[in-house]
């Protein structure tokens, strides 16, 4: 079932279950989406700085792995509760 029929058939029930499971759908969706920017900029952050302080590559590439997985884990997390919301 895909991510898009569970939005139709929740808008098209007017229970809260199916209001619950719209706005799960939603909140999975912004958290990715969130995810994506979060990492973006922080690629280009690193790049910027590296371009900046090319003898500094190696702290500047590990911070960027952390602040990055930090941000996926974050997201894991939202995107799991909104699971858990949409099939409980």
């Amino acid at each position: 079932m895909s991510l898009m029929n569970i939005i139709l058939q929740a808008a098209a029930d007017n229970s809260a279950a199916a209001y619950s499971k719209m706005g799960a759908a939603i909140g999975a969706g912004l958290s990715a989406i969130g995810a994506g920017i979060g990492v973006g900029q922080i690629g280009a952050s690193a790049l910027e700085s590296i371009a900046r302080q090319p003898e500094s590559l190696g702290d500047i590439r590990a911070n960027m792995i952390v602040a990055a997985a930090l941000v996926e884990g974050a997201v894991f997390f939202a995107i799991v509760v909104c699971l858990l919301i949409l099939f409980l």
